[in-house]
């Protein structure tokens, strides 16, 4: 009599799937955790890129107006001080008629954190936009670089006259953070801050030989004598990195006025 025996079926035990779930599960968890971090550090990398082409942009700007300050110069536009630029840095108070102050002493500004340039950002006299010589400030306020214009006037003050249109110009701009920021700072970016806060603004002087640091320019440490103005933008990323640091960049340039000394 022929007896024939059903083949064993092999299968897997409930422990060896219970096993298999939680190895997949600890997989998933991992992709997902690399995933997520991923995600984090490029949302970083992204916004900290576009805050930096943003200051890129600010300090090309301030730049170029630094180059162009004092024109037109007096001997070019006759009598009229609206129609030519006083100094090439203006300051208050008592602007009225230039007066010789000391950078840091005497003049409100320019300083480390407000600088501002008296220019005529559009000389073409057949250009309708022409507006004439006028006054272009930049003022740090808080954490932003604000900028604003406002068309020369006699017997005006710049700071006042430009301070009712002010806008943001650069945002996130940390050269002047609070002691306990510059601290955290200085653990991952010691080259950054030396000595604590970093002026955006700082001057060499024309002294009738050679350029000098404004401060120790002497009787040359006066706006009408700036030659160079070195910009130093330190700007954060809107957001903390994944390891909960902040990210920042420096930028570094340095206008240099062509036009005569007033």
């Amino acid at each position: 009599m022929l007896v024939r025996r059903r083949a064993a079926q092999a299968g897997f035990t409930l422990i060896e799937l219970l096993v298999a779930l939680g190895i997949f599960l600890i997989v998933c968890g991992a992709a997902f955790t690399l995933l997520g971090s991923s995600q984090q550090r490029y949302h970083t990398d992204s916004q900290l890129l576009t805050t930096f082409q943003e200051a890129r942009l600010g300090l090309d700007q301030i730049i170029r107006d630094v180059d162009d300050s004092g024109f037109p110069p007096p001997t070019f536009a006759g009598l009229n001080p609206t129609l030519y630029t006083s100094t090439p840095f203006a300051w208050s108070p008592g602007y009225t008629v230039p007066t010789p102050c000391t950078i840091g002493i005497s003049c409100v500004s320019p300083g480390d954190f407000d600088l501002i340039v008296e220019t005529n950002p559009n000389p073409n006299p057949q250009d309708p936009s022409n507006l004439g010589v006028q006054w272009i400030r930049y003022t740090l306020q808080g954490s932003t670089l604000m900028r604003g214009m406002a068309q020369k006037a006699f017997g005006h003050d710049p700071v006042v006259d430009t301070s009712a249109n002010l806008a943001p110009f650069v945002q996130n701009v940390v050269n002047n953070a609070t002691a306990g920021q510059i601290t955290q700072f200085q653990i991952n970016y010691p080259n950054m801050f030396p000595t604590g806060a970093v002026p955006i603004f700082s001057y060499t002087c024309d002294t009738g030989t050679f350029p000098q640091p404004c401060p120790v320019a002497g009787s040359f440490n006066s706006p009408q004598y700036i030659r160079e103005v070195t910009v130093t933008i330190i700007v954060s990323g809107p957001v903390l990195d994944a390891n909960g640091q902040p990210r920042l960049v420096q930028l570094v340039g340095r206008g240099r006025r062509v036009n005569p000394s007033q």
